[in-house]
């Protein structure tokens, strides 16, 4: 009879000591050894009817690659997982497992829910460590081909999910290395750019081609790829990457950045090994961060990692209120970070150069629940003060890029720029396209991409089979 782990607590996961870390761009999380991971897989309870699976975006079948797990066989654990997710290193990293599968994991009841994002990370960085037993499943090609424009979470998990199902599937992305959001957005310190290419050059081998410095709607149209060069199908993953400003005064002074440039100097281009690298980036003595999710604690994290002996996060609502995930707050705070809440920036203020000096914020109380249920955000009269600055990142959301819509004819997209779909099938208006990720619902999460890259791959397979959805 199997033993079961009955302590109310996961097993600790090691971490590197807040002090060191703050100072290099290692990865924060070091993982758990065979041991931990059997001992964590030891208080799942197997349960007949498991929460945590419909918890799941993809569907992962928990409760089985657990039990293997149990057994020892850490590379059937991970066979488990790759059946529905093509990204499982990245999920264990990233996703909010909080508010999905661990969410509903009975064991939450009484104490913390089983680790589950912890073990699907340990299941996939074994594996990755034993590559030269792991051989990549080729399926036979059905004759049809699909395009898929970005090479994000949701791309990647719709070319992952069609190229198992026959199809000769390509990717297509614009920048000058795949990965989208995972790439470009996502530091170092938190998902390694190594651990991102291991996943994609798993979905290489699989038979998945992809073509960086592809701008589709400019350098190719939807239409042109479905005409000239005999697509069967389009999905387009393209993403949230427009950034979105307060609208006050002063956002155009040198310092000031949107959360997508500055992230993406630092991830993609390496800022944070200038001189070695091309992309300079400037931090100063304060870095004040606007925002209260993902975004605003990685950018915040970033910057103290650049050298900034003061790093401020300005939010309008309460800490608890807070979208970012309560880890990475609480790693944000352990590495210094001061989060200064019920604050609402009006101005940013600069000098005789054009650069930023300080900002002048107002303070905010609590009025009636808004529409997300939460307290709305209320001004407090005469309660104007000023906070120096040397460097400002604006992180307050981000919006899907204009260029695919506006270059494809009667492609239907709503007044913030996002594409209409049919809900369960990710379809749009047109003809053989459909859409998913953060193109059609804006800035949303990791998992939730590539649940809707996997509910349009099988829309799309129903499609090119002839099968009604």
């Amino acid at each position: 009879m199997m033993e079961f782990n009955m302590s109310p607590l996961k097993v600790k996961i090691p971490e590197q000591d807040p002090k060191t870390r703050s100072e290099n761009f290692g990865e924060v999380s070091l993982g758990y050894t065979p041991e931990m991971a059997a001992e964590e897989a030891r208080r799942c309870l197997n349960c007949k009817n498991p929460l945590c699976v419909k918890g799941c975006p993809v569907n992962v079948d928990i409760p089985s690659f657990i039990e293997k797990i149990k057994e020892g066989d850490f590379l059937e654990a991970y066979g488990i997982i790759c059946k529905t997710n093509s990204l499982p290193a990245v999920c264990g990293r990233v996703c909010p497992q909080e508010n999905q599968c661990e969410g509903r994991c009975v064991r939450g009841k009484k104490g913390e829910p089983v680790g589950i994002g912890r073990l699907e990370r340990f299941c996939a960085d074994y594996a990755t460590s034993q590559k030269d037993i792991i051989k990549a499943e080729k399926t036979e090609k059905n004759g049809k081909r699909v395009a898929v424009i970005g090479s994000g979470p949701g791309g990647l998990s719709a070319a992952g999910d069609l190229i198992k199902l026959g199809y000769e599937v390509t990717v297509f992305e614009a920048l000058h290395q795949p990965g989208g959001v995972l790439s470009y957005g996502i530091p170092e310190f938190r998902l390694p750019k190594e651990i991102v290419k291991k996943e994609i050059k798993t979905l290489e081998n699989q038979g998945v081609k992809i073509e960086c410095n592809m701008v589709i709607g400019k350098i190719l149209t939807i239409d042109e790829l479905k005409n000239e060069l005999g697509f069967d199908a389009v999905y387009i993953g393209s993403g949230a990457g427009l950034p979105v400003f307060m609208g006050i005064s002063g956002e155009n002074l040198n310092g000031v950045y949107s959360a997508n440039e500055f992230l993406t100097r630092i991830n993609l281009m390496k800022a944070f090994d200038f001189p070695n690298t091309d992309t300079p980036i400037k931090i100063g003595n304060r870095a004040v961060i606007i925002g209260g999710g993902n975004v605003a604690m990685d950018a915040a994290r970033c910057a103290k990692r650049l050298g900034a002996k003061e790093t401020f996060i300005l939010y309008r609502r309460s800490e608890k209120e807070m979208p970012a995930r309560e880890e990475e707050i609480r790693h944000a705070k352990e590495e210094g970070v001061i989060i200064k809440e019920f604050v609402n920036p009006k101005e940013i203020i600069g000098d005789e150069k054009g650069c930023v000096r300080k900002i002048r914020c107002v303070k905010m109380g609590q009025g009636e629940p808004d529409s997300s249920g939460r307290p709305r955000p209320v001004e407090i009269e005469n309660s104007s003060f000023e906070i120096e600055a040397d460097t400002v990142v604006v992180a307050v959301g981000s919006s899907p890029n204009p260029l695919v819509s506006s270059s494809t004819p009667g492609l239907l997209s709503d007044e913030r720029g996002r594409i209409v779909v049919e809900e369960k099938t990710g379809k749009t208006n047109l003809e053989g396209v459909y859409a998913g990720g953060d193109a059609v619902t804006g800035a949303a999460t990791v998992i939730l991409a590539m649940g809707a890259g996997k509910k349009a791959a099988a829309a799309i397979h129903k499609y090119l089979s002839g099968i009604e959805n």
